[in-house]
């Protein structure tokens, strides 16, 4: 996928996802939320793995292990959900790493338990990733992970 169509992806699940949202409201178990927006997004005709393995690897390539994915989506976007009263920190290091490690560009973290849906959008780009740097794009300032561990 281009960069236009992993932007148009996203739009449609903040779509859906503030949908959702609307109807349910806050107070539901993460799990809840993940199958609401699964179901629309699949009505939308998107490819949807749920808790979907993505592997992690070491800077030498070396496979470590794997993290499950809250959802995957077209095999290019990761969306992790929260259900909590706000996002913290660890939330975003949790992000930063799974791209870092899986070796993905695009993620989204979209937090469903407070009574204003939250959203952040998370790039990690091709030319500071080969030179061992990340770079994140407009919607999410700069963070330090390490500082969040």
């Amino acid at each position: 996928m281009n960069e236009q169509q992993i932007f148009d992806l996203c739009a449609v699940v903040r779509e859906q996802s503030l949908g959702a949202h609307q109807f349910l409201r806050h107070g539901h178990l993460e799990r809840i939320y993940e199958n609401s927006l699964a179901n629309r997004l699949r009505k939308h005709g998107v490819n949807v793995r749920q808790q979907h393995p993505l592997n992690v690897y070491d800077e030498d390539g070396t496979l470590l292990g794997e993290f499950f994915a809250d959802l995957l989506l077209e095999n290019e976007l990761i969306v992790e959900l929260k259900a909590c009263r706000q996002l913290v920190d660890e939330h975003t290091a949790q992000v930063l790493g799974y791209l870092r490690a899986s070796r993905l560009q695009h993620a989204m973290l979209i937090n469903f338990g407070t009574p204003v849906i939250q959203f952040r959008k998370f790039i990690l780009t091709d030319l500071f990733r080969s030179e061992g740097k990340q770079s994140w794009g407009a919607e999410e300032p700069p963070v330090d992970p390490d500082s969040c561990a």
